[in-house]
C-alpha cells in the first residue's frame, strides 16, 4: 500500500507565458490568484492567449505535490475525478508513468482544465475550469481508500465541497493517517474562513499556508500567524516567498532560508515545498531539515515553467538532499 495518499482535484495544466499584465486585466482575472470559470469563461481566455505557447501537463494542487513525492522515491495513491476524454486520458497516463497508484473515477462532464496565466515576473494566475473534478462526492469514498497509508494529503481548493472533505478527513483519522492540508488559495481561504477554521482545529496535524493565505484566514503577519496555526494543528509551516519558510512545533518556531535562484514562473512552488518537507517527515528528519528540502524543491521548480522538472534536475535535488 502506497505511503502517502493524496486527494484534489484532478486537473491538466496549460501554462501558457504572456508578455503584459495587461491581459489579466482584460480578462477580469486578479493577478496571482486561482479564479473558478465555467466552461464558456475558459474558452475566452484561450481565445485571447492562442498567439502565446502553451505547454501541457497534469496538474491540480494536491496532484503536483504527489507527483513530486513520486520522484523522490516516496509510494503515493491519488483519488482524483476525470472525463472519459482524451484529457482524461492523459491525466492518468501521466500518473501511472510516474508511479502514482490512481483512483479515479470517471464522469461524463469533461476533464477539468487550469489554465495557468504567467506574467514577466514570473507570477501565475489561474482561470481554472473544474469539469469532472467537482464530481468527486462523498459516496466515491470508501473506508479501505485509506487503510494501509500513513498520510493523507488533501488541498484547500475542495473545501468548496464541505461533504466530500468532511468525510475523507473523517475516514483518514479512522484509519490513523497523519492528516496534511494545504490552504491554496488566499481567495478561497476568504471565501470558507470559518469551515476551514473547523477543519484545522478537528482534523489536522500539519498545515501548510502561504503569507498571503495566513493573512486571510487569522489576519496576522506570518510571524504572529505561525502562532496562530500551531495552536490548531500540531506543526504549522508559513511559507514567506523569497524570505524562505516559518516553522514551528511544539512551541519552538524555526526559520528556513530560500535557495537563491533566478525565478522564471512561481506556479508548484508551495506543492514541491509540501512534497519535500512530506518526504522529509516521513523518513524522520528534523523540522529544520524538513524545512530545507521543501525549500530546495520550491526554488527549483520557479526555475521552470510549470510545476514539472526534468529528470536531471530531480537528480541534482536528489544529490543535495543527500547532503542535507
Amino acid at each position: 500500500m502506497a505511503q502517502i495518499l493524496g486527494m484534489g482535484n484532478a486537473l491538466v495544466d496549460l501554462m501558457t507565458k504572456i508578455d503584459q499584465e495587461e491581459i489579466l486585466k482584460k480578462l477580469n482575472l486578479p493577478k496571482g490568484s486561482m479564479q473558478l470559470v465555467d466552461a464558456e469563461t475558459s474558452k475566452n481566455v484561450l481565445d485571447n492567449t492562442t498567439k502565446y505557447p502553451k505547454v501541457m501537463a497534469s496538474g491540480g494542487s494536491a496532484a503536483n505535490t504527489i507527483h513530486g513525492l513520486a520522484r523522490l522515491g516516496v509510494e503515493t495513491s491519488f483519488i482524483g475525478a476525470i472525463g472519459q476524454d482524451k484529457t482524461g486520458d492523459f491525466f492518468h497516463n501521466d500518473m501511472k508513468a510516474s508511479g502514482i497508484q490512481p483512483m479515479l473515477f470517471q464522469s461524463q462532464t469533461p476533464s477539468g482544465v487550469a489554465i495557468a496565466l504567467v506574467t514577466p515576473d514570473g507570477e501565475r494566475t489561474f482561470a481554472t475550469y473544474l469539469g469532472a473534478a467537482v464530481d468527486l462526492s462523498a459516496a466515491h469514498l470508501e473506508p479501505e481508500h485509506f487503510v494501509g497509508h500513513k498520510y493523507f494529503y488533501v488541498e484547500g481548493y475542495l473545501v468548496f465541497n464541505e461533504e466530500l472533505l468532511l468525510k475523507a478527513l473523517k475516514e483518514a483519522k479512522k484509519a490513523g493517517l497523519t492528516i496534511v492540508l494545504d490552504l491554496a488559495s488566499y481567495n478561497v481561504v476568504e471565501a470558507k474562513k470559518d469551515f476551514l477554521l473547523q477543519i484545522l482545529g478537528e482534523y489536522v496535524d500539519i498545515v501548510f499556508a502561504n503569507e498571503e493565505e495566513a493573512q486571510a484566514l487569522c489576519g496576522l503577519a506570518p510571524e504572529k500567524a505561525i502562532d496562530f496555526l500551531s495552536e490548531l494543528c500540531a506543526i504549522a509551516v508559513v511559507k514567506t516567498g523569497a524570505a524562505g519558510a516559518l516553522l514551528k512545533q511544539d512551541g519552538k518556531t524555526i526559520h528556513v532560508p530560500a535557495i537563491k535562484v533566478t525565478p522564471l514562473d512561481t506556479t508548484g512552488a508551495g506543492d514541491m515545498f509540501a512534497a519535500g518537507f512530506l518526504y522529509a517527515h516521513l523518513h524522520g528528519f528534523t523540522l529544520k531539515q524538513a524545512g530545507q528540502i521543501g525549500t530546495l524543491l520550491a526554488g527549483n521548480v520557479i526555475e521552470v515553467l510549470g510545476a514539472k522538472m526534468n529528470e536531471e534536475r530531480w537528480a541534482a535535488i536528489r544529490a543535495e538532499i543527500k547532503k542535507i
